[in-house]
């Protein structure tokens, strides 16, 4: 199968390209540099130059393809609405290019935009309102799409996608810890994360690819509820740095603007996916990883 993927270069979306590959699909991979694009034909892809912010380029690579995995978008929390929204305009853009046809379009969600305090599933909708998880606008126009003709299903990934050359949440938990030479949980830290290795996510992208079903939820699950003090501890014994609970103004002003997700109670359940797609994560643990000193400080 011939598959579009933007962020194609990223930290997920590279482990997405070369499963596809070692799997016999070809790859169109969205660059929007001459290095990505260099990283791209080295690893075996077709580059197409583009980018997120350029909605024909987005809708030229798909008319090009059998399928489409959307993995890309801008990571910058300070403008993290505006980026969500942004997302929703370039699942609309791509999606207009694949609707009446049976081209498959995946897109990228995650588990932690459902409702927390319990297990969700993937049957679960994204909630209504985008005012307390912005994100939820991918999948709010996802639904839109396939009121449109568009066979569009979802992956959602889980908060920490882990591995080495990890940049993500728990990539940021290491580096509090340096810069405040201490890690860190809220209260009592018995909030829960679901977690999933890099490259067991890169297989599930392409299993659920091979499945060819619209309308469905996948949950990039692996773990489904790891204590949030577990996180912590596991990051002090790796960076031998001492463990402290914090509350109130004091978890506020060491957490900052990361303070929603270090409370954030979202277990998930990835049965229905494993089942469905015959998925079996067989990576390491998030807990290993961290032991192992994949989150040794990168800036102190």
């Amino acid at each position: 199968m011939r598959v579009f993927v933007t962020g194609a270069t990223g930290y997920v979306g590279s482990a997405v390209v070369r499963d596809l590959l070692d799997n016999n699909h070809s790859v169109i991979g969205l660059a929007r540099s001459e290095a990505s694009a260099d990283a791209l034909k080295q690893a075996g892809a077709e580059p197409h130059q583009g980018s997120l912010e350029d909605l024909v380029s987005l809708r030229q690579g798909a008319a090009k393809a059998d399928a489409v995995i959307h993995l890309g978008f801008n990571h910058d929390f300070s403008k993290f609405a505006e980026n969500c929204a942004h997302d929703a305009e370039v699942v609309r853009a791509i999606g207009a290019e694949l609707a009446g046809s049976d081209r498959l379009f995946l897109v990228t969600s995650g588990t932690a935009i459902l409702s927390p305090g319990a297990f969700s599933t993937e049957t679960d909708l994204a909630p209504i309102s985008e005012i307390a998880n912005p994100r939820v606008a991918t999948e709010h126009a996802g639904a839109e799409m396939a009121r449109k003709g568009v066979k569009i299903a979802a992956v959602r990934l889980a908060p920490s996608v882990h591995g080495a050359g990890d940049h993500g949440f728990v990539r940021m938990l290491a580096d509090m810890a340096a810069q405040n030479s201490e890690a860190a949980y809220v209260d009592e830290g018995q909030n829960r994360w679901c977690a999933v290795h890099r490259l067991d996510a890169a297989r599930l992208y392409r299993l659920a690819l091979e499945r060819g079903e619209g309308g469905v939820h996948y949950h990039a699950v692996a773990e489904e509820a790891v204590p949030f003090k577990d996180i912590a501890e596991a990051l002090g014994q790796s960076l031998n740095l001492p463990v402290s609970p914090k509350s109130g103004e004091e978890a506020q002003a060491y957490f900052d603007w990361f303070h929603f997700m270090a409370t954030s109670d979202t277990p998930a359940s990835g049965a229905w996916t494993r089942e469905v797609l015959n998925w079996s994560p067989s990576e390491p643990s998030l807990i290993a990883d961290i032991e192992a000193g994949l989150y040794a400080p990168t800036a102190v």
